[in-house]
């Protein structure tokens, strides 16, 4: 079973509207809710292509409530840590040219709370892959992530890794069976670029002497590079009229995962990736994904070199 760790979920708001300006009343057309949160999001993608997978994080207040509430609608597992505060609500306002984004700290977890979520994960008797994905809320210092893989390397769980955080380089010594970063989180992490093949090449090597097992980089619309450990691929993007870039990345970690981790071929999971991602940010919260299957026909996967 898969399971993802939202420890920061949030209730989106995606507002569309016109000629936006300052100091006065705008009006907006269109205004979508969802429940959000890097994990969740790509639970809800996995559930989409036919891979179960269950929920995890602290969640409080109406808020909260409501977002499990909608999660249950859709028939996506939740087993929910409660927390005195509430959830938060983000919002994204796009302009028909601009996007705007506000997002919010988050509710606070106490050591309690944190603990409780420790215990359940070393009560779960099912779980073979744990994705953790987004930002810490308020309460839980970075060292916590040490703790949830230390309790992952106990119970032999497969751990992938979506986060922001420069923690990230401490925690390749775990050995994760996959991380997600994108350019700028390899910048602002490791202070390398990726401009080229030859840069990424050697961005995949110094990650996997570091502990990476495999490495899936997003560069927005330039693509993807996925390392393998012995070999790297390349992977186009499908250009769209951007939306709401909000859930892209954990859509398109989704799609990689429903593919890959049933043994699929490399190059189709890269495709599917890339085409949901696609989709997805030309959507209001995840979308329908209905463009999918038609984007992944304009993908190209080559692969780039090896990493011996």
């Amino acid at each position: 079973m898969i399971y993802t760790l939202t420890t920061n979920p949030a209730i989106d708001m995606n507002l569309t509207g016109q000629d936006i300006k300052r100091n006065q009343v705008n009006r907006t057309t269109n205004t979508v809710y969802s429940p959000n949160g890097k994990g969740i999001n790509v639970a809800l993608v996995l559930q989409h292509f036919g891979v179960a997978a269950t929920a995890l994080g602290f969640f409080g207040g109406f808020t909260g409530q409501y977002i499990i509430d909608r999660l249950a609608e859709r028939n996506l597992p939740v087993k929910p840590i409660r927390v005195d505060d509430i959830t938060r609500v983000n919002v994204f306002v796009n302009d028909g040219t601009d996007e705007y984004k506000f997002v919010n700290s988050g509710s606070f977890v106490p050591e309690s709370k944190q603990r409780e979520l420790l215990f359940q994960l070393q009560n779960l008797g099912d779980c073979t892959y744990l994705v953790i994905s987004g930002s810490l809320p308020r309460g839980i210092s970075e060292k916590y992530y040490e703790e949830i893989l230390r309790v992952c390397r106990h119970k032999d769980i497969q751990v992938i890794l979506d986060i922001s955080s420069k923690k990230l380089k401490d925690l390749l010594q775990y050995r994760p069976l996959l991380i997600k970063p994108n350019d700028e989180e390899i910048q602002n992490i490791f202070g390398l670029d990726v401009r080229s093949d030859g840069e990424a090449l050697t961005v995949m090597k110094l990650l996997k002497q570091q502990g990476a097992q495999h490495v899936l980089l997003t560069l927005g619309a330039r693509g993807s590079y996925f390392s393998d450990g012995e070999a790297l691929y390349w992977c186009s993007a499908q250009k769209v009229k951007l939306l709401s870039s909000a859930c892209a990345g954990d859509a398109a970690l989704g799609a990689f995962l429903s593919e890959w981790l049933a043994g699929g071929e490399i190059e189709n999971a890269l495709k599917k990736s890339a085409a949901t991602g696609a989709n997805v940010a030309e959507s209001e919260g995840l979308g329908d994904f209905s463009s999918v299957y038609n984007y992944i026909k304009n993908i190209v996967v080559r692969k780039v070199g090896e990493l011996s």
